[in-house]
């Protein structure tokens, strides 16, 4: 009669062996490392299918239809959440190209804006400042405005001194529309959407409506929409460039102080190799009109491979940023005064709250080992209690302007956000 318990020889051999222990082992690593990049890949594209179904501008016929409001919108998903780190280098680098113009460099060593280390940083600041005012909130809120015409103020001081061209005004415009294009799709995960081109000339069309821009030079009169102007600013820039982007000493004057002010907080011994990266980012046209030396091949492939392994890494073993943490350069929220501050900097810290993190955060232990100023050190100096929009610009420009800037308000908020602006499905 069989027992109905096993013998200890029958337990034994029911129980798996070692060589099938390990086989389990090795599909439990296995399965999770197989799952994880394809969880990525799906989630990296998540929000494009969102963006898409929220904004279904699937069809260059719809293209037409896209408001300031929605091209903004896009083009926030893309700065904030999906590439914000090559959009934030990309829009810095659109400012850096317009000084392979001799014409927009000469004046900013005129002015001793760009072409002085004293004024350079602060330059540097304001004009990121005025930016990010217009691509962080609604074209027709308070903020946007008040920004545009800040900047159509600072602008016309020059312009009335015939200082300033429409040509350097439209080249310099068409550069922050194309190099945030042109860098994602060479250095990111993903190429960028026909929808997002579209988005990224219909919002800077716009904003080149409100600055007065005029579109003359350009091949046609009259676009179908933000992806047909975004080509037709790129064919005429690319002709612009070969005909004005020259050799000119001014131009290495203005380049030097702002590869500077990228270079600023790395040490000293590191700067060498810092500048040989900036002249890798370079094409050969802007590198020879800066007058920089072409680095040897070695630095070229290394910034490839860099840039290669970023691109996997982002792509198949980085899961999205989440919108809490959506890359923001200003402060929403006015302080007590009614100003407002910079989350981050480049090289002195204008307009940044010393508050306790800033002062002895990760970040301010790296510049006060570099020998850099912390947010808060020299007084007022940085301006530690914020900016207000009248007071961006040149020193000699701060605060004036009151009657200019109250009638390019009022105009504005009549004139931006309604709808698309190449005429069609206007939004009331």
């Amino acid at each position: 009669m069989e027992s109905r318990f096993s013998s200890p020889r029958n337990l034994t051999s029911a129980l798996p062996t070692q060589s099938e222990v390990l086989g389990l082992s090795w599909h439990l690593i296995l399965l999770p490392l197989l799952l994880y990049p394809t969880l990525c890949l799906l989630l990296r594209h998540h929000r494009l299918r969102q963006t898409l179904e929220e904004f279904p501008y699937t069809t260059p016929k719809s293209f037409s239809s896209m408001t300031n409001e929605h091209a903004l919108y896009i083009q926030q998903t893309l700065s904030e959440l999906e590439f914000p780190t090559i959009f934030e280098k990309s829009v810095q680098f659109a400012l850096f190209r317009t000084y392979g113009i001799p014409s927009i460099s000469k004046l900013l060593v005129q002015t001793g804006e760009l072409s002085e280390a004293a004024n350079a940083a602060k330059r540097y600041t304001d004009t990121s400042v005025l930016i990010a005012e217009i691509m962080s909130y609604d074209p027709s809120s308070e903020r946007s405005v008040e920004a545009i015409g800040r900047m159509n103020y600072i602008h016309s001081q020059y312009q009335k001194a015939g200082k300033i061209s429409n040509d350097d005004m439209l080249y310099t415009l068409s550069l922050f529309a194309l190099e945030p294009v042109r860098w994602i799709n060479k250095y990111e995960w993903r190429q960028l959407e026909e929808f997002e081109k579209c988005a990224m000339g219909t919002f800077w069309k716009g904003l080149g409506d409100a600055m007065g821009i005029d579109y003359g030079k350009l091949r046609s009169t009259e676009w179908t929409d933000g992806w047909h102007w975004l080509e037709e600013a790129r064919e005429w820039a690319e002709g612009y460039e070969k005909e004005k982007m020259v050799p000119d000493l001014n131009n290495n004057k203005t380049a030097d102080q702002t590869v500077a002010i990228l270079l600023w907080s790395i040490p000293n011994m590191l700067k060498p190799f810092g500048s040989k990266v900036v002249s890798v980012l370079m094409d050969d046209r802007l590198r020879t009109a800066m007058m920089y030396e072409k680095p040897p091949q070695f630095y070229f492939s290394l910034i490839s491979l860099i840039f290669t392994i970023r691109k996997y890494i982002l792509r198949y073993l980085c899961l999205p940023r989440p919108y809490i943490f959506r890359y923001r350069f200003l402060t929403d929220q006015p302080s007590k005064e009614n100003t407002y501050f910079t989350k981050r900097f480049e090289a002195i810290p204008w307009y940044v709250k010393p508050t306790l993190r800033n002062r002895f955060g990760p970040s301010a232990w790296i510049f006060c080992m570099s020998g850099l100023p912390l947010r808060g050190d020299e007084g007022e100096k940085y301006w530690p209690r914020g900016y207000k929009i009248e007071q961006i610009g040149p020193d000699i420009m701060s605060g004036k302007g009151g009657e200019y800037w109250r009638e390019s308000k009022e105009r504005l908020t009549r004139e931006r956000g309604r709808g698309c602006p190449f005429g069609r499905a206007k939004v009331e």
